[in-house]
């Protein structure tokens, strides 16, 4: 029988999942690694770290299948988008990795938007330059560490570097290179214009494949770490939500996803690439071959309960811990003590900056509305609101394109909770649902992995032979009405603040100095 593999390079950790044909999981592996912050608003991580996972991850799912590995007909690769692997002529990792989530270049994405002109940008990557993106990470080691750039011969994503390690090759695919700035997300090719703006070569970046196609085989020496049968085809994959769209079967216009891990994405399938007229949302090249997606990108979702659970949620943590239970599961159910709207109290999910639909670095999280009533349960459900209604802002914009899907697919951490469940489909207004499989990002590279071993005739062909919606969530009339009224203060809230993040950001700054 064979078998397919995706591993996934997140964040938190890498994931390995062994599926069949049929998508039914048999065996998967989690290896976490530490994310370091050696500035406020910085992230970076050890790209060794993300190799020494993928080793332990597939040598684990190996053993507990106790499978062949040359049963194994392909391997597809996902991961964090738009990190930076910066490596030498001799193909040696020449800094830490600059992730998604690192704010430090807001004055590299302003360089590179006057150099190349605002048009040639939009027009060329259907996107504004982010913080968040691959590019300004590229000028900004230009301008700040001038020495390492001299030692630059290839920039890959977070994946890519995996896929190096695993066959040889210098490859991405097109999903994810539409996160970098660099790629001309119409023709899926890199973008001529946009490299000579950051002095960047094409010699310096990979190949771009379609997401199915096969972009290398294993070699021996990673056959040799890994117990996988050289000779593998590893196909491109994707950037962890065009993946995890088609790990949830978003893969035909009509469904969206919501996605809620460390960050969170609303994201719909598009035939042809449509965007929003202020480019508040993203468009990028789907993990289908010749067609597109739009996506909204929250810096922290799951970050923002994270962040509860660690500042606030002692209590919870200790009881969690007697009890054997997650302490996630006491916190949501401590939510459901306040009413729907926390009786006027706000949150703001901005810790780490935000990206959609306000590109803004200096944003910053708020509790807005607090009174002497409010206790734990308002603190806690007002971040499971937050989320949500930040998410709705994409869901908005969508309609304002004509992108009006009637379903949402929930996955992550928000789709775990009855409670956030509920409080997404009464926010969205929509019905949310959830499916057989929520093996995230992973499972959908494993389909593209069959695609390109000839095991399904198609992306949506795997999609249709392996997920199914299992559990169904409507809205509840009377608490969408609720939210219908705070909603719009919540939009409202970021342009009444916004000049005092900035302010806020440059008086920290003024008093490290």
């Amino acid at each position: 029988m064979p078998y397919l593999l995706g591993i996934d390079i997140g964040t938190s950790g890498t994931k390995t999942l062994l599926v069949d044909v049929e998508g039914r999981k048999i065996a998967s592996a989690t290896v976490e690694y530490p994310l370091h912050t050696p500035h406020p608003m910085w992230a970076e991580q050890d790209p060794g770290d993300w190799w020494q996972a993928v080793v332990m991850g597939v040598r684990h799912v190996l053993a507990e299948a106790k499978i062949d590995a040359g049963q194994i007909a392909g391997i597809g690769l996902s991961g964090q988008m738009h990190g930076s692997v910066f490596l030498d002529a001799e193909n040696q990792v020449i800094r830490p990795a600059i992730l998604w989530c690192d704010q430090r270049t807001a004055e590299q994405c302003e360089w590179i938007t006057r150099r190349a002109t605002e048009k040639v940008v939009h027009e060329e990557t259907l996107n504004p330059v982010l913080t968040g993106f691959t590019a300004p990470k590229i000028v900004w080691l230009q301008q700040k560490e001038p020495a390492a750039w001299a030692k630059v011969k290839k920039i890959l994503l977070p994946k890519d570097y995996i896929r190096f390690m695993l066959t040889g090759e210098f490859a991405t695919e097109v999903s994810d290179a539409s996160g970098t700035s660099l790629l001309n997300v119409r023709k899926r090719q890199w973008s001529e214009p946009m490299m000579q703006a950051c002095s960047v070569t094409a010699d310096m970046l990979p190949k771009v494949y379609e997401s199915p196609e096969i972009s290398g085989k294993i070699s021996t020496g990673a056959a040799s770490l890994t117990g996988l049968k050289e000779g593998t085809p590893v196909v491109g994959g994707g950037g962890d939500q065009a993946a995890g769209a088609v790990g949830n079967g978003i893969v035909e216009e009509g469904i969206a996803s919501c996605s809620v891990g460390t960050s969170g994405v609303l994201f719909a399938h598009m035939k042809k690439p449509n965007t929003d007229t202020l480019l508040r949302t993203h468009t990028f090249c789907a993990a289908v071959p010749g067609e597109w997606h739009v996506m909204g990108v929250q810096l922290s979702s799951g970050g923002s309960l994270r962040w509860y659970r660690d500042a606030i949620g002692d209590t919870e943590k200790a009881v969690a811990k007697q009890m054997h239970v997650d302490p996630y599961q006491l916190l949501t159910h401590e939510a459901t003590a306040a009413p729907a709207g926390c009786e006027g109290l706000i949150f703001l999910p901005y810790l780490t900056g935000e990206r959609c639909p306000h590109p803004d670095p200096y944003a910053r999280g708020v509790f807005f509305g607090l009174t002497l009533r409010h206790d734990k349960a308002h603190l806690v459900r007002a971040v499971l609101e937050g989320v949500a209604y930040g998410l709705r802002d994409s869901l908005e914009i969508f309609s304002e394109m004509g992108v009006t899907p009637t379903q949402i697919r929930l996955s992550g951490g928000g789709a775990r909770s009855s409670v956030w469940r509920q409080i997404q489909a009464d926010i969205f207004n929509r019905e949310c649902v959830t499916i057989n499989i929520d093996e995230g990002p992973a499972f959908g590279v494993a389909l593209l992995a069959g695609v390109g071993a000839g095991l399904y005739p198609s992306v949506p062909a795997a999609c249709a032979q392996t997920i199914q919606v299992v559990d169904r969530t409507a809205p509840d009339a009377a608490h969408a009405a609720v939210y219908a009224r705070y909603y719009p203060i919540f939009r409202k809230l970021y342009d009444d603040l916004k000049d005092d993040f900035k302010a806020v950001a440059k008086a920290y700054e003024a008093t490290m100095a």
